[in-house]
């Protein structure tokens, strides 16, 4: 009945061009769901990353998506978020992993925002897959968004060091799943990927929402 009333006095819309659905849609429309920029293989290597996945290209409605998401509040996408990414993690049989965790924002942009919006895919896609996401990681330094650095190497430098394990966290001999909103060089990856396998990880494998090819880059990261 409550799901009834709120879909009449809110409709739900498409997460990426913002239509209303039809009866038959679910959080796509029809047509973003046949057009979308489907990233269909990784196109670059990840240094520390055993591979990596993304369910779109970061660009048009995909990017606005985003966006939202991140900047304006939208935090209720991550749920149609982690049910694509779900069905693409199984459909590429990337479901055998011993911990499930999260490219963290530092605590500073926490406050600002409100809340970190990788937590609450990692928790959705958590639902979604029947497994309880473990905190591994937090950022020690408020670093300088990836957005304003041009650079690859000076991306790596920007986050380098920026990530530690949490105590609790317990990755020896793990498989380890590491989720992020959007990759772009690959640099905040890298570096979480690097921190997981000093503390004993056996491999660490990334998945997205979106990534950037290496011709597009012109994206807000963390």
């Amino acid at each position: 009945m409550f799901h009834r009333l709120t879909n009449l006095l809110f409709p739900p819309r498409c997460i990426l061009c913002q239509k209303f659905l039809e009866k038959d849609e679910t959080d796509l429309c029809h047509h973003c769901r046949q057009n979308a920029p489907v990233l269909e293989k990784a196109k670059f290597k990840v240094s520390f990353l055993a591979g990596w996945t993304a369910l779109w290209y970061y660009k048009d409605d995909v990017r606005g998506s985003l966006l939202r998401y991140k900047f304006y509040g939208r935090r209720h996408y991550a749920k149609p978020y982690a049910r694509l990414l779900a069905m693409r993690l199984q459909k590429e049989e990337l479901t055998d992993f011993d911990i499930y965790t999260w490219v963290p924002v530092s605590r500073l942009r926490r406050i600002r925002r409100g809340y970190d919006q990788v937590a609450l895919l990692a928790k959705a896609l958590g639902k979604e897959l029947n497994i309880t996401p473990a905190c591994t990681l937090r950022k020690i330094r408020n670093t300088p968004p990836q957005s304003g650095i041009r650079e690859d190497a000076h991306r790596r430098a920007n986050v380098l060091g920026a990530y530690r394990t949490v105590r609790q966290a317990d990755v020896k001999g793990k498989r380890v799943l590491l989720l992020d909103d959007v990759i772009t060089s690959g640099a905040t990856a890298s570096e979480c990927a690097r921190t997981l396998l000093i503390a004993g990880a056996k491999e660490v494998y990334c998945a997205t929402v979106a990534a950037t090819s290496r011709d597009h880059k012109n994206t807000k990261t963390k």
